[in-house]
């Protein structure tokens, strides 16, 4: 198993990115256009700790090698099972997400945390990421090494394009968020009227 970590803040309040989370997949994410649709399966709220419960199915376009293809089998589409929470008390979201395709022969685990900034809990939220990666080939060690180690840094890059593409939703919303509230305050002298 190869693990893959990574952490940030964001310039942006929890309760702006909790909200932001939702849209990651938009088309306001110039960097996840691989991401070609998201199904909610399940959502719920716990009635004694208010946290939201969510299932969802998420289905990609992902640049599988043809050697891949031609050993397992399979195409370039692929889906990935992800479970989150959202506390208003505590102020977290929790994903945790893993793939569902190949995963008998890869496996990976992710979990990513958003929880206010220890130094500036207003106005930056923390990011932290996770990835657990197995690779399942039986006993040839050396090839599973490589491919976890691959699987490591093919992560890596996916993680960095998948903040920058978070970053440019979170400045899209603030900004629309900023419009709709402008646009309301004009509105309420006219209705008094």
């Amino acid at each position: 198993m190869k693990v893959f970590s990574s952490d940030c803040e964001f310039d942006y309040s929890w309760d702006e990115v909790s909200t932001a989370n939702w849209r990651k997949y938009c088309p306001w994410n110039s960097k996840s256009t691989h991401v070609i649709g998201v199904d909610t399966i399940s959502r719920s709220v716990d009635p004694s700790t208010g946290i939201l419960r969510t299932e969802r199915l998420i289905t990609c376009n992902q640049s599988v090698p043809q050697w891949v293809l031609s050993l397992f089998g399979g195409n370039n589409t692929s889906h990935v099972y992800e479970v989150s929470y959202v506390s208003p008390a505590t102020k977290t979201v929790t994903m945790v997400s893993t793939n569902l395709t190949w995963s008998n022969v890869l496996s990976v685990l992710e979990t990513v945390v958003y929880s206010p900034s220890k130094t500036n809990p207003r106005n930056k939220t923390e990011f932290k990421q996770h990835a657990e990666i197995t690779a399942l080939c039986g006993g040839w060690r050396k090839i599973k090494d490589k491919v976890e180690e691959a699987s490591v840094v093919r992560f890596g890059e996916n993680a960095k394009k998948g903040r920058e593409g978070f970053e440019a939703v979170l400045e899209m919303s603030r900004r629309v968020f900023g419009e709709e509230r402008e646009r309301e305050k004009m509105e309420i002298p006219q209705r008094m009227v």
